[in-house]
């Protein structure tokens, strides 16, 4: 059982040396608690949101002078009592303190707890609160910007609507049963059949926008893949502007992936150079090339390149035909474009679009940063549409789908008991989501995830 009666306590700032920490008491006793061990003006008798300077006191003994910050119910993060004690960053201080909270009654916080009596207190709904967790965690301006929108209640508004008007007609068709033996219809079938194609419209484009919201929130898994001596670690060190991978003109030279992140108007790009696509010479090169499909199997983007002076047409259309995948973008990289003259790049072999490079002299990288994010986003990120970034979410709304799909199926010759099963099913997945319907493993599942004082 999810308990609420105690307050909890936790550091809130980074483990580790720093100029402050900061330390958060949550619960019915934590002004309490805090006066204590305080010395300077009675917090008790504070208003909320005050800072007030003073001294954390153990017995006879001084730990530090702090700055505290008071946040009365139900105005605070969990609509509890809330204090926070920005202390110097001392790892000693910090669990000094810690400690004589605890020994005054508190008790140390869970994994998420903080943002738990949040939900449990009806300041967040579960999608927001999920939302928490992935603005913390959010490592370009795309995904927090994402979690942003989400933590506003932008997603969990959309679902409400959804949900409002299915409600709506399940309270009709449950008063149809009520009165089944006088054969009443209070639910109109060609509204409700009007309805549930609009939903599921929705919930469908929900659906659709995982594959872009995932990509925004975990970075697109980009591989640099081609043959040995194509120039593939000097493109990654040309995207990066480091030299993070050996250059060699001997091929083969890379034998296991190299991974960075790169970002691009505000996309996280994780791009893997791998080794050269050929018949191993030996054991270890043989690995390197089963990694080099195995990532590319994995992939989202790859980029293939060649050296536009020395593969034959034959070779290249062989190399593509094998590495294109479905689901997976290609983008086809001709580098090397500085040893050729305009003769030589004009008759390049590749009849589809090709982006010509040179890497070593860093040309045309800019042009190749643009298609790289064209090619995983294009035109779908507007700034104003619902993006699903949470597996958890999306399977929830498939279930949805399916239910509605089945009350489509069947509306026109089943009956109202049948149909009301089967929206009462699509209400309970649409209310998983936003935490309407909920389990404590459910609850404990998801804010397990969570960083503690948090």
């Amino acid at each position: 059982m999810i308990q609420q009666e105690d307050t909890i306590v936790a550091l809130a700032t980074p483990n580790g040396i720093g100029a402050i920490g900061v330390i958060r008491l949550s619960g019915h006793d934590a002004i309490t608690i805090a006066q204590k061990v305080w010395k300077g003006r009675d917090l008790t008798k504070q208003a909320s949101h005050t800072l007030h300077f003073g001294r954390i006191i153990d017995g006879d003994i001084e730990l530090d002078e702090v700055v505290t910050s008071l946040f009365v119910a139900p105005r605070s993060y969990t609509r509890e009592n809330v204090v926070e004690i920005s202390c110097h960053g001392s790892n000693y201080i910090i669990e000094s303190i810690i400690k004589l909270f605890i020994k005054n009654g508190a008790r140390a916080a869970k994994a998420g707890e903080f943002t738990l009596r949040a939900f449990l207190n009806g300041q967040l709904d579960l999608s927001q609160a999920e939302a928490v967790a992935d603005l913390i965690a959010s490592n370009s301006k795309a995904s927090q910007q994402i979690a942003l929108q989400q933590l506003r209640g932008g997603f969990s508004n959309q679902l409400q609507q959804l949900r409002d008007q299915l409600v709506q007609f399940a309270s009709l068709i449950e008063l149809e049963l009520d009165f089944a033996e006088e054969d009443v219809e209070f639910a109109n079938r060609d509204q409700l059949k009007q309805l549930t194609h609009t939903i599921t419209r929705v919930i469908g484009s929900l659906i659709q926008s995982f594959e872009l919201g995932n990509a925004i929130k975990n970075g697109v898994n980009t591989v640099i893949a081609g043959r040995p001596n194509a120039g593939k670690s000097t493109l990654l060190n040309a995207l990066l502007n480091e030299e993070r991978a050996i250059v060699s003109h001997i091929p083969g030279t890379t034998r296991d992936t190299i991974e960075e992140l790169l970002n691009i108007q505000g996309i996280n790009f994780r791009l893997i150079d791998t080794a050269g696509i050929r018949e191993a010479t030996d054991t270890i090169e043989q690995i390197g090339v089963q990694r080099t499909m195995e990532k590319i199997s994995q992939s989202a983007l790859l980029i293939y390149v060649y050296d536009a002076g020395e593969i034959s047409i034959a070779d290249l259309n062989s190399d593509i035909e094998n590495l294109q995948k479905p689901g997976i973008t290609m983008l086809v990289v001709a580098n090397k474009a500085d040893l050729l003259n305009d003769e030589q790049l004009a008759a390049l072999p590749y009849t589809g679009k090709t982006i010509i490079i040179s890497a070593k002299e860093k040309q045309h990288i800019d042009e190749l940063k643009h298609e790289i994010y064209n090619a995983a986003i294009k035109d779908q990120l507007t700034g104003h549409e619902t993006l699903v970034t949470n597996i958890r979410h999306l399977q929830a709304l498939q279930k949805t789908e399916e239910a509605l799909i089945r009350v489509l199926e069947g509306i026109d010759f089943v009956t109202s008991d049948f149909l009301s099963m089967d929206i009462k099913q699509a209400l309970h997945y649409l209310g998983e989501i936003t935490g309407a319907v909920t389990t404590d493993d459910l609850l404990e599942n998801i804010f397990s995830k969570f960083c503690i004082g948090k």
